[in-house]
């Protein structure tokens, strides 16, 4: 894909790394712009979005036409593995560790708390964009991210401090509100050719949802509703791929349900489960009663 005419290899590298995410529409008769991104998005105000990923803009722009390949811009969604770090993965995924926060942030996380293992995270598509006369981030943070005071996002990208850029300046756009319609989706597996989306975000959505409601697990072990408890813990562990914390929370309020309940066996297995996703817990006499440091060494 050109993105800018006479920019060179340099940017050409830049957008084969970046373009992971985004999938390829064929421009069908009498599909605008505004439909395509109807269609895929949802949201027909994406056009600009889609003009500006496909250098359809620079120049005086120019106009779609039937056959036409267009890539669409989409987020990548990855699985998180052993000993990840938003660095490393920022490193990864946008080409530099010191992005970090920005990818922390989008997965609604902070930079120096690792994610969990296991857990699925939102990579965002990076946009490159050439500044146009009198051009300044705030206008691009209006246009893209449809915020103004956003600016300081696609600043800090940059390691930029000025508002305005010089014509012809090449800008990166972290865009994560990019939410396909079920039609998008479709096309975007369809097209999904290299593995580049493990489950188009549908286990990043359910593995938050879990998350929510793990404090309601919590609050029924301390209140006592033990069958409770029980009942909703293996409720969410049949949820899917949960990560790594979201298990060890649940088998260890598990354990403590069951324990409570004079269920040996069914607390064995749940602290078996629960030293598998935190093997370094211990079962420090001060914090843990008897009870539960017997069921955890029954046999079962």
């Amino acid at each position: 894909m050109l993105r800018v005419l006479g920019l060179g290899v340099g940017l050409f590298s830049l957008a084969t790394a970046r373009d992971a995410g985004a999938f390829v529409h064929v421009v069908r008769p009498k599909e605008s712009l505004a439909d395509i991104a109807t269609k895929l998005y949802g949201d027909a105000s994406k056009e600009g979005l889609l003009a500006s990923a496909n250098a359809l803009d620079v120049q005086g722009g120019s106009a779609i036409v039937p056959g036409m390949h267009l890539q669409i811009p989409a987020c990548d969604y990855r699985r998180v593995g052993e000993h990840a770090t938003w660095p490393n993965l920022a490193r990864e995924y946008l080409g530099s560790d010191e992005r970090a926060d920005a990818l922390a942030r989008v997965n609604d996380a902070v930079a120096w708390v690792a994610p969990s293992p296991g857990q699925e995270i939102r990579v965002p598509y990076v946009l490159t964009y050439i500044a146009a006369e009198g051009d300044t981030t705030t206008a691009i943070a209006r246009r893209f991210l449809g915020e103004a005071n956003r600016a300081w996002e696609i600043e800090s990208y940059n390691g930029k401090k000025e508002w305005k850029l010089l014509r012809g300046e090449v800008v990166l756009v972290p865009i994560s509100n990019l939410d396909l319609t079920d039609a998008g989706r479709a096309e975007a597996s369809h097209d999904d050719v290299r593995g580049r989306r493990e489950s188009g975000g549908q286990t990043m959505a359910q593995q938050k949802k879990v998350a929510q409601e793990i404090p309601a697990l919590l609050a029924d072990v301390r209140a006592g509703r033990y069958v409770d408890a029980v009942a909703r813990g293996n409720r969410l562990l049949g949820q899917g791929e949960l990560d790594a914390r979201a298990r060890a929370s649940i088998d260890r309020a598990l354990v403590e349900a069951y324990v409570a309940l004079d269920a040996a066996g069914p607390a064995a297995i749940a602290c078996d489960d629960w030293h598998k996703q935190e093997p370094t817990a211990t079962l420090d006499p001060i914090y843990v009663s008897p009870k539960i440091r017997d069921a955890c060494r029954a046999p079962h």
